[in-house]
Order: structure tokens, then C-alpha cells, then sequence
């Protein structure tokens, strides 16, 4: 193992990312000091986890809670809000900053972090999708490393080690297809919040369980794959797998295929980011193939999940089509999860906006943060 303590920075530390990688850290007490968290609104949380780890800093993004925090930690500094977290992300004190945040309000602090020359394990997959081509320049110009944790682009980041990319025939991600892969498209209407909520495999946040319920985040997750591992869009796929015990696979051109396997559990991805390139062991659950029995596959439907022909519309656009996509697709989940709009409008209104934004070729970061701006008032009140 490393004999040099890395020091971590975790943003989001009360959701389901942080408090797994919090879970990482704990197992390996002599490897890793925490020294920066950050949470939204989960002020109780996020006292809890300052007072086991002793971090010089945490960040309260709901205002509100700012004194509740601060009057529990005297001796820890205590920031608060959006500043407050650009602040953290920006600190280059550190080895490595552990992106957990969800949506796009992650990408921004993704950016900070390269600037201020300091490694990522991003989990935020808006980060690429939004400023993908912006985040690529920025981490040659920094000569920053940027590990993934998504389970599907971990997997595949393992299965190329050590492999030449013009052996590349095409990247497989693979999904679990979300609790509708069996459900006809007729049905779909009806859906309700707590229908959509009830992912098979995975314990994830709202967010992402209901972008796996419209296979929007396998959409999001070929956009990420395209500017993680630079192969055109014709070269990445995806394949329904809905066991989720292979989390991706890599094709070569001479008919072998490489897959990276494990349990459902985001904390070997974690890990894996966080202790890059070895792979330290651990105690928790392991694989056992003669308990999973099957592992079977299919095609997936793009006519039934709309929300994968518009990522991949998105993408061969090119320029701010996924930065709208990105947004829209988050506001229209949020209308969804408040019981303000029917499951089958999510990807209704992500096409309107696709199609009414006035579209950028190269957006910069000011772009980018405009047409946040823009795509959130047009689903808000479409």
C-alpha cells in the first residue's frame, strides 16, 4: 500500500456516493485524511460525519443551516452556500477531490478543482456532459488526472489499462435496464413516483433512479464514456444487462472482450478512484458467480426509452445540444418527483428545449452557466 497519506476532499458527502466513499476512508485510516466535506441540506449528517473525521473544513449549501452547523463544529471553519462550495472545490491543499454531487449544479465545482491543479474522482457525470469539451482542455492544460467512479466508466477505465486505443473496436456500457425494462410503452402514462422509485439493483438518490427509470442515465453515461475515453459516438454502445454484475465491457479489433464484473455496490468503483492503480483489499461482500447463476442481455429500446435517442441526438449534435439536454432532463425529473408533470413528459419537454435553445457551437464556461440559466426558466414554465 501507499506509505503517504492522500489527502480528500468529498463534495456531497451526505448522499449516496459520499457516504460510501465516507465508508472507503474508514476502512483504510492510515491511507486517507479527510480534510474537506461538503452537503446540502443534511445538516444533522454532515455534523455527524465532521465529528468522526475532524475535517479542517465543511460547506452547508442550504443557508439556512449555516448556524446550526457552525454553533455544532468551534473548531472547525464552517462556509456556507454556493460560494462557499466554489471556495472548497478551489483549494488545491489536497491530493484528490471526490466529486459526489448530483446535476449540473456539480459541474462548475468540477472545474474549479482542475484549475486549482488538483486530481478528481468524479461521480458528478454532468461535469463531462455539460463542459466535456472545456473539462478535456483544462485537464491537458493542468496536467490534472480525472479518475472515474460511475460504476460503467470504472469498468471500462480498467478493461483499457495497458491497451494500445487503435485496438479499440468499441466500448459496451452496460444496464440494468430500470424497473420498466419489462413494463410496455402503453403503460407508461400511468406511471407513478413510487413505481419509478424502485430500482432493482442499485440504492441510489431520487435523481438518478428515476434517470435509470427513463434510461437517461445510460445517455448521460455514453456522453461522459465519449470524452472520458475519446472514441466517436459510433464506437460506444449499450447493451441491457439486468443482472448488473458486468458493469461494462471493451471489444478489440481482434473479436476478444473484455468485461470488469462485481456486486451492485458503488463503494469498488470508490475505492478503485481513490486508490488508483492498485486494488487494496477489502472485507465487505464479494462476487460469487455460482450464487448469480445467469447473466443475460439484450437489445435496448430506443423507441420505448426516448430519453437514449435524444442523449445520443445530443451528442452527435455537438455543442450546447447536452448541456440542454442535461438540464432539462434534471428540471423536468424534479417536476416529476413534486407530481407536477406524468412520467412520458420528461423526455417531451428535454426535446422542446433541445429545439427551442438558441444553439452555441463551442460554449464557454459563461455559456454554459447562461444556458443553465435559460433551460431551467423554459422547463419551469413550459
Amino acid at each position: 500500500m501507499n506509505t503517504r497519506t492522500k489527502q480528500i476532499s468529498i463534495l456531497g458527502s451526505t448522499g449516496s456516493i459520499g457516504v460510501n466513499a465516507l465508508n472507503v476512508v474508514r476502512s483504510f485510516p492510515d491511507q486517507f485524511r479527510l480534510k474537506y466535506l461538503s452537503a446540502h441540506s443534511q445538516a444533522d449528517l454532515l455534523i455527524e460525519q465532521a465529528r468522526e473525521f475532524s475535517p479542517a473544513a465543511v460547506v452547508i449549501s442550504d443557508e439556512h443551516q449555516y448556524e446550526t452547523v457552525k454553533d455544532a463544529l468551534p473548531g472547525t471553519e464552517v462556509l456556507k452556500g454556493r460560494a462557499g462550495l466554489l471556495d472548497l472545490a478551489s483549494r488545491d491543499d489536497i491530493d484528490i477531490m471526490l466529486n459526489g454531487l448530483v446535476g449540473s449544479a456539480g459541474m462548475e465545482p468540477t472545474i474549479r478543482c482542475i484549475q486549482a491543479g488538483v486530481d478528481v474522482a468524479l461521480s458528478n457525470k454532468e461535469s463531462l456532459v455539460m463542459a466535456g469539451e472545456l473539462i478535456n482542455n483544462m485537464l491537458t492544460e493542468k496536467g490534472v488526472n480525472l479518475f472515474p467512479v460511475d460504476s460503467e466508466h470504472s469498468a471500462i477505465w480498467q478493461c483499457l489499462v495497458g491497451e494500445a486505443p487503435e485496438d479499440i473496436k468499441r466500448l459496451v456500457i452496460t444496464g440494468s435496464g430500470g424497473p420498466f425494462r419489462a413494463t410496455p410503452v402503453a403503460a407508461f402514462k400511468d406511471i407513478t413516483v413510487a413505481q419509478a422509485l424502485k430500482h432493482p439493483n442499485w440504492a441510489m438518490g431520487r435523481k438518478i433512479t428515476i434517470d435509470s427509470a427513463t434510461m437517461m442515465n445510460k445517455g448521460l453515461e455514453v456522453i461522459e464514456a465519449y470524452w472520458l475515453f475519446h472514441l466517436p459516438v459510433d464506437k460506444i454502445d449499450i447493451v441491457i444487462h439486468p443482472q448488473s454484475i458486468i458493469h461494462s465491457m471493451v471489444e478489440f479489433v481482434d473479436g476478444s472482450v473484455k468485461a470488469q464484473m462485481g456486486l451492485p455496490d458503488m463503494k469498488i468503483p470508490i475505492q478503485y478512484a481513490l486508490t488508483y492503480p492498485r486494488h487494496f483489499p477489502q472485507t465487505w461482500e464479494q462476487l460469487d458467480l455460482t450464487k448469480i447463476g445467469a447473466l443475460t442481455f439484450e437489445e435496448p429500446d430506443f423507441n420505448k426509452f426516448k430519453c437514449l435517442q435524444l442523449a445520443f441526438d445530443a451528442l452527435e449534435g455537438g455543442g450546447s445540444l447536452p448541456v440542454v439536454l442535461n438540464v432539462a432532463n434534471e428540471e423536468a425529473v424534479y417536476r416529476f418527483l413534486k407530481g407536477n408533470i406524468p412520467f412520458t413528459a420528461i423526455p417531451e419537454l428535454i426535446t422542446k428545449a433541445m429545439n427551442t435553445h438558441d444553439f452555441l457551437e463551442h460554449p464557454d464556461l459563461d455559456d454554459i452557466l447562461a444556458l443553465e440559466k435559460w433551460t431551467q426558466a423554459f422547463i419551469q414554465r413550459s
